[in-house]
C-alpha cells in the first residue's frame, strides 16, 4: 500500500532556526538549514513513504490577507538571512529527489490539506503530516496522522481531544471562537479554549453555537451576538483550503531514495 508523507517545510526550518539563541546571521541560517536538511532525511528514513509532498509558503500576501488585512500583522517577519538562504535549500531538496511545492497566494497548510484530502479520498493509502501546526490537526478527522518530529510522537484523535478538549472535526470551530493571536485571528472577545470547547461540546458545532446564542441571556451570549460578523471572518481564516491547484501528479511526488 502506498504512503504519503506531507512535510510542513517552514514549520521545520523555523523551529530549527529559532532553537538557536544566537543573533541572526548568515552563519546561523546556514547551520539551521543544514540541521533542517537532516530533519528531512530522518523523516524519510523513519516513515519510508512512497510519495512526498514538501510544502513551503510562497511568501507575500495570501487569500487570507485579502479577506482580513490584519491577518498575521503581529507576527515577526522571517529573518532576512534565513529568507535569502531558502532558495538554495529548496534546490538541495530537489537534488535529493523531492518535489518542493510553493503556490502563490496560499499557505503551505492549504497545499498540504489539498494534497492529503485528495490522497485519502482516492483511497491511495496512509497519509502522514509532519508538523507541529495545530491547524493541520483537523486532518486527523479524515484519516490522516500527525507526526511531531521534534517530540518524536504521534498525534491522533485522542491527542487532539486531550490537548484541545474537542474532537478533531471541531478544531477549526474552536480556533474560530477563541481566536489565534499567532496568526492574528480575532475570534470572540473573552472566549478562551475551555469556554470554546464547552460551547462546542454542548451545541455540537459552531453553527449551532451561533444559532443558540440568541437565547443566551448572559454576557457570553451578548458577545456572541455582537461579534457574529467577526466570528464568521475568523471561521474563514482558520479553515483549510482544499481545492488548491497543485500542478503536480502523484507520479511527480513519488519518492525513491534520499
Amino acid at each position: 500500500m502506498a504512503k504519503l508523507l506531507a512535510i510542513d517545510g517552514l514549520n521545520i526550518v523555523r523551529r530549527v532556526y529559532e532553537a538557536s539563541p544566537e543573533p541572526d546571521s548568515d552563519l546561523k541560517a546556514s547551520i539551521a538549514l543544514r540541521h533542517a536538511f537532516s530533519s528531512f532525511r530522518n523523516l524519510l528514513e523513519a516513515h519510508a513513504p512512497t510519495h512526498v509532498l514538501a510544502a513551503f509558503d510562497y511568501g507575500g500576501p495570501t487569500w487570507r490577507h485579502a479577506l482580513y488585512p490584519r491577518y498575521r500583522e503581529g507576527r515577526a517577519s522571517m529573518p532576512t538571512e534565513l529568507r535569502e538562504a531558502l532558495p538554495e535549500f529548496h534546490d538541495r531538496l530537489r537534488a535529493a529527489g523531492l518535489h518542493v511545492l510553493m503556490i502563490p497566494e496560499v499557505e503551505a497548510d492549504d497545499v498540504i490539506a489539498t494534497g492529503v484530502m485528495r490522497w485519502l479520498s482516492e483511497g491511495r493509502g496512509e497519509a502522514i503530516v509532519a508538523t507541529t501546526d495545530k491547524d493541520l490537526h483537523e486532518l486527523i478527522a479524515h484519516g490522516a496522522l500527525i507526526w511531531d518530529h521534534f517530540k518524536g510522537e504521534w498525534h491522533d484523535d485522542a491527542w487532539v481531544r486531550n490537548r484541545f478538549g474537542v474532537a478533531p472535526e471541531l478544531l477549526h470551530d474552536l480556533l474560530a471562537l477563541m481566536g489565534d493571536p499567532t496568526d492574528g485571528v480575532p475570534g470572540v472577545s473573552k472566549i478562551g479554549m475551555k469556554t470554546a470547547a464547552r460551547l462546542l461540546n454542548a451545541y455540537g458545532s459552531l453553527d449551532a453555537v451561533v444559532a443558540g446564542a440568541g437565547i443566551l441571556k448572559t454576557p457570553l451570549g451578548e458577545r456572541l451576538r455582537a461579534e457574529r460578523e467577526i466570528l464568521q471572518v475568523s471561521r474563514q481564516l482558520v479553515e483549510l483550503k482544499r481545492d488548491v491547484r497543485l500542478g503536480v501528479t502523484w507520479n511527480m511526488l513519488a519518492y525513491e531514495s534520499f
